[in-house]
Formats: C-alpha cells, structure tokens, sequence
C-alpha cells in the first residue's frame, strides 16, 4: 500500500489476520496442555464425609510419601487430631528424632471449604500457608484412614495400631495406585 508521498507503507493487517486465525489454535493448545493436570487432580477423590468425632485422636503413621518435614523423623510418627468447639481441629505431628529425640509440630485444620465435605481439610502450620487433607479411603470402624492430596504429592495411611499386616496395607495402597499416586518412593515407618 503506498501512502500519499508515493513511498510504500507496510500492511499490518495479514499480520493481524495471521494472529486472529492462529487465536483459536493458540487457545485450544494451551487447554490442552492444561488438561492433563486438571485430569490428574480429578482421579483424586475424597470419600464423601468423615465423622470428626470418631476421627479425632491418635493415629500412627504406617506409610507415607517423602516430605520435608519428616526427613528428620526416625520413628514412632504420630499425628493426633482434637476436635474444638469452634469446629476446627487442632493437629499435633510427632516424631523420634535418629538422635532418640522427640520432636512435635502443632497446627490447625478446619473444612478446606465453609460448609463442605468434612472429607476435604486444609491443614496450617506456618500461617498463611495451608496445605490440602483430603481424606481419600477410610475404615468403616476409623481403625486407618487414608489421607492424600489432590496434586498426589503427598499421602500417608494411618492407623489406630503401630503396626498393620503388609496384605491390608498393599491392599489400601492399591486405592491410591488407581487414583494415580506413585507409590515407588513410599516410606515404611518405624513405630518401634
């Protein structure tokens, strides 16, 4: 196109027609690569309520994947759980240090969402920052539980007992391998 003085002027309109075409696939493609984790937090599936109340206590830590703060802990993992009156739960994790050593962490849970499952928790230790508790398979009698997160980072079985037979908890840990955790790093702890 030229303009008055006879010098010719670029055209940005098949640039602007490139893009407006290449919009639709630019969109499709980023919500494609998006799916796949959209997909793997949807396999994750909380059961559908837990009575607080017959949940609250100590449990002990049968298996788990790697986390941070664990990696000091050699053994006798707990976590006890007591239900408030104002509805949230106070959260206590401890552990035997390699040195013999006892260790605790004390936090909060309260319903990840006001009103909904009490399946799904969000759990706090170093405010602001909560993590998800999602409760994704439990004992109709509250002997284990198994908590995961909905990015299957995380996972722990737990028990009223120290100790559960390795059938019972390949079974158990079966529910999680069908909701897509990788369980090849679990950890197998020491309640001795």
């Amino acid at each position: 196109m030229k303009s008055r003085n006879g010098i010719k002027r670029l055209s940005h309109e098949p640039a602007t027609l490139r893009a407006l075409l290449l919009f639709p696939w630019c969109f499709l493609w980023a919500l494609f690569l998006g799916m796949p984790a959209y997909a793997a937090t949807d396999s994750v599936h909380a059961v559908p309520s837990v009575d607080l109340n017959r949940y609250q206590g100590q449990w002990y830590e049968i298996v788990r994947l790697p986390l941070s703060w664990e990696k000091k802990c050699a053994s006798l993992v707990t976590a006890t759980y007591t239900l408030r009156p104002d509805g949230d739960i106070t959260v206590l994790n401890s552990c035997q240090r390699i040195n013999g050593k006892m260790t605790s962490s004390r936090g909060k849970a309260q319903l990840a969402v006001a009103g909904g499952p009490t399946s799904k928790l969000k759990v706090t230790f170093f405010w602001p920052f909560r993590g998800d508790y999602w409760v994704i398979g439990i004992d109709p009698d509250y002997r284990w539980s198994l908590v995961g997160t909905p990015d299957k980072k995380y996972l722990w079985l737990l028990s009223r007992t120290p100790t559960m037979a390795s059938d019972q908890v390949n079974r158990i840990l079966g529910r999680a391998v069908e909701m897509g955790f990788d369980v090849k790093d679990i950890i197998y702890t020491k309640q001795n």
